[in-house]
Formats: structure tokens, C-alpha cells, sequence
């Protein structure tokens, strides 16, 4: 008795156990398979003997290594610095208002009070743009 391989379709994602990979299924190329790393990247040809679907864990794990590499891949913000606001603020050197508001939110910071090194954050942008940048 003979069994056909399994089809499956686009973006059905798979383990290969002979490359110890998990890819996309993009289709078949003669008696092979093309895969693609999930997230996507050089495809490769696998055996269908060697292929299952991946677990969730080893899904998840293929999706969450491709977001972090197309993070690391993402150049930085250009001037991303005291005006980026996903970044704190530096206090200007010899300035007591920055050191003072700067000394507040890391008391916060220490507190665990996010709001508070929030609002510390807020009002040192603030100073910084009326007193640093007229």
C-alpha cells in the first residue's frame, strides 16, 4: 500500500527535521519542498519525508526570533536623543533646575513610581525646551 505525501498549503508552517529549521510552506519544486523562514529570508528545499508541522512552541519561537532580528535590522531614529520621546531626558551640565527635576525622577525611579518618573520626564522636556533651546 502506498501513501501520497502530505499537501499543504502556502504559509503553512512546518518543521524540517532534517535541517532542525522551521519555515513557511511556499510549494513544491520537482519531489521537494520550499521552505522559507518564517518571517521571511532565503528559502531551501526540503524532503516531505522530513517535514511536519510545527508545534506552537516552535512557531511562536520562529516568529519571535524573525521580530527580534527585524528590530536589531532597524537603524536608530536619526537625532534620537533629549527630544526623542521614547528615551529620558538628560539634565544639562551646570544647569540646578535639570539636576533637580533629574534627581526627582530617579527618586521615582527607585520608588517603582512610573508615574511619577513619567511626569519628572515630562517636566524636564518641558524646562529643557523653554530654558535650553530659545
Amino acid at each position: 500500500m502506498r501513501t501520497e505525501p502530505a499537501t499543504y498549503e502556502p504559509g503553512t508552517v512546518l518543521y524540517d527535521t532534517a535541517a532542525a529549521k522551521v519555515g513557511e510552506y511556499r510549494g513544491r519544486s520537482g519531489a521537494r519542498v520550499m521552505l522559507r523562514p518564517v518571517g521571511g529570508g532565503r528559502e531551501w528545499e526540503a524532503e516531505p519525508a522530513a517535514l511536519r508541522r510545527a508545534t506552537d512552541r516552535e512557531r511562536i519561537g520562529a516568529g519571535l526570533r524573525a521580530a527580534n532580528e527585524r528590530t536589531l535590522a532597524t537603524p536608530p531614529v536619526p537625532g534620537a536623543g533629549a527630544g526623542c520621546p521614547d528615551r529620558p531626558p538628560l539634565p544639562v551640565p551646570g544647569c540646578d533646575a535639570c539636576a533637580w527635576l533629574a534627581d526627582r525622577r530617579e527618586a521615582a525611579r527607585a520608588a517603582f513610581d512610573h508615574s511619577a518618573v513619567s511626569d519628572a520626564n515630562v517636566l524636564l522636556r518641558q524646562h529643557q525646551r523653554k530654558e535650553h533651546e530659545a
